[in-house]
C-alpha cells in the first residue's frame, strides 16, 4: 500500500481542473469516480482523457499499455452518492461560495466518517468551507495548477481545525501523484493568487489605457521575463469568468484595491468573452 493509504477518490467537477485531477490520480494508480452535475460531462471528460493518453502513447511519451491501464482506473458516475465508496472526495466545482457550501454539506451526509475532504478552490478560505461539515479536522485545501497533469505545484491549505494527520496524508498523496506540495496559510487567494492577481490586473490596466496591445503586453512578459505565457494569454487560458470570481472573493476578504476586479475584465465577462473556452478574450481563438 502507498504511504498515503489512498487508493480511491471521488472527484466532483469534470471541467478543466476536475478532469485534470482525475487524469493525474488515475495515472498514478488510484481508482477515480468522476462526477459532474451536467449530463454527460463526466463521460466526455473521460473520453478526452483517453484520447490524450492514446496520443501520448503513440508518440512514445508513455509506456506501451499505460493509456489502457489509466483508462481502467476512471469511471463516470451519475450520482453524488457514489462518494460513499471513496476514501477521499476532491471538489473542483464552480468557484461560488454558496454552491460549494451546499455541495460539502451534502457530502458530509453521504460519506462515512473516515472519508477525507479536499477542495480545489483557488480563493475561498478553507475554514469557511469546512464549517459546512461535521469533520473540519478532515478538511483541507488542495489547490492544483492548470494543466493539472503537467504542472507540479499543488498548494495545501490548512483550515483552522485541519489535523496534522490529514495534512500528512494529503501531502504524501500529492507526492505520490508526482506533485510538489507547498503549504499556504488559509487566506483568500492563498500564495499563488496573492501574487498572480495584481500582475494580471496591472496587465489589464495597461491594455485598457492603451500602453500596449494585448500581443505586445504578452510578448514583454514572455521575452523580457521569460514567462511561458503572457498575463493576458494566461487570463484567457484560465477563463476570464474564473479570474473575475477570484478577484471578487479576494477583494471581499482582503479589502485591498490590488485585488479589485478591473473594469475591462467585468465588461468582457458580461459580454461573454471568457477567453479560450468561448473563442474570444484578450486574444482571438476562433481560428
Amino acid at each position: 500500500m502507498s504511504e498515503s493509504g489512498i487508493s480511491s477518490v471521488f472527484v466532483a467537477g469534470a471541467g478543466l481542473m476536475g478532469a485534470g485531477i482525475a487524469h493525474t490520480a488515475a495515472q498514478s494508480g488510484v481508482r477515480v469516480a468522476l462526477y459532474d452535475a451536467a449530463d454527460g460531462a463526466a463521460e466526455r471528460a473521460i473520453t478526452h482523457i483517453g484520447d490524450r493518453l492514446a496520443r501520448a502513447e503513440q508518440a512514445g511519451r508513455l509506456a506501451a499499455g499505460s493509456a489502457a491501464t489509466t483508462r481502467e482506473n476512471l469511471r463516470a458516475v451519475a450520482h453524488p452518492g457514489a462518494a460513499a465508496d471513496a476514501q477521499m472526495v476532491i471538489e473542483a466545482i464552480s468557484e461560488q461560495l454558496a454552491v460549494k457550501l451546499s455541495f460539502w454539506s451534502a457530502m458530509d451526509q453521504i460519506c462515512p466518517g473516515p472519508v477525507l475532504f479536499a477542495s480545489n478552490t483557488s480563493s475561498i478560505p478553507i475554514t469557511r468551507l469546512a464549517a459546512a461539515t461535521t469533520r473540519p479536522e478532515q478538511f483541507i485545501g488542495m489547490h492544483f495548477y492548470s494543466p493539472v497533469p503537467v504542472m507540479e505545484l499543488v498548494e495545501l491549505v490548512r483550515g483552522v481545525l485541519t489535523s496534522d494527520a490529514t495534512f500528512a496524508t494529503v501531502e504524501s498523496l500529492s507526492r505520490e501523484w508526482g506533485k510538489r506540495p507547498v503549504s499556504s496559510a488559509d487566506t483568500p487567494g492563498f500564495i499563488g493568487n496573492r501574487i498572480l492577481i495584481p500582475f494580471l490586473n496591472e496587465a489589464m490596466q495597461a491594455f485598457q489605457e492603451g500602453v500596449g496591445s494585448a500581443e505586445d503586453i504578452d510578448q514583454v512578459a514572455k521575452l523580457g521575463f521569460r514567462h511561458p505565457m503572457g498575463p493576458l494569454e494566461l487570463a484567457d487560458f484560465i477563463g476570464l469568468d474564473v479570474i473575475l470570481g477570484i478577484c471578487k472573493v479576494m477583494y471581499e476578504g482582503l479589502h485591498d484595491p490590488r485585488y479589485a476586479p478591473n473594469p475591462i475584465l467585468e465588461r468582457m465577462v458580461e459580454a461573454g468573452q471568457l477567453g479560450r473556452k468561448t473563442g474570444r478574450g484578450f486574444h482571438d481563438y476562433s481560428g
